[in-house]
């Protein structure tokens, strides 16, 4: 479903795309020349994860105001399995993915160093996936208690 000809939540999306591409540049920076890249690396890092770490609790709070009149499951909330169109699920999933492999592969090539705080960046993914999820996923509406389905299980 678009609005206006564009997907839900698409700030949502052009977020997480360039945050993990301002990452990217960062992480390869910092892997590359360490002794010039190093403190802007590690600030966009945290930068990133101070982002992320809001952006998950306000989706968390919003997925837990949905949870009263909506059947919210984790793996849709956080994963969008079976609640997102299938490219925001591959946008979003797959920037949080760079993310892990990047912060993964420049804390490797520089162990020991400040550069081990670019693992703590993907925490931006995730929160924006909670968010996009919170705001925009699909999720079934809660049963009521005593109805034939709520009560076989």
């Amino acid at each position: 479903m678009t609005v206006d000809g564009h997907p839900p939540g698409e700030q949502i999306l052009r977020a997480a795309l360039w945050g993990t591409a301002l990452f990217v540049v960062a992480c390869v920076a910092m892997a590359a020349v360490p002794e010039v890249a190093v403190a802007a690396g590690v600030a966009v890092s945290f930068a990133l994860f101070l982002a992320g770490s809001a952006t998950f609790l306000v989706g968390f709070l919003r997925a837990v105001e949905r949870s009263r009149t909506e059947e919210v499951h984790l793996a849709g909330l956080f994963f969008l399995a079976g609640t997102a169109p299938r490219r925001t699920r591959v946008m979003l999933l797959g920037a949080l993915a760079l993310q892990v492999v990047a912060a993964v592969a420049a804390a490797s090539v520089r162990p020991f160093t400040p550069v081990a705080f670019a693992t703590l960046a993907p925490v931006y993914g995730l929160g924006l996936t909670a968010l996009w999820g919170a705001r925009h996923a699909r999720f079934p509406r809660r049963r009521p208690p005593g109805t034939a389905e709520a009560s076989s299980s």
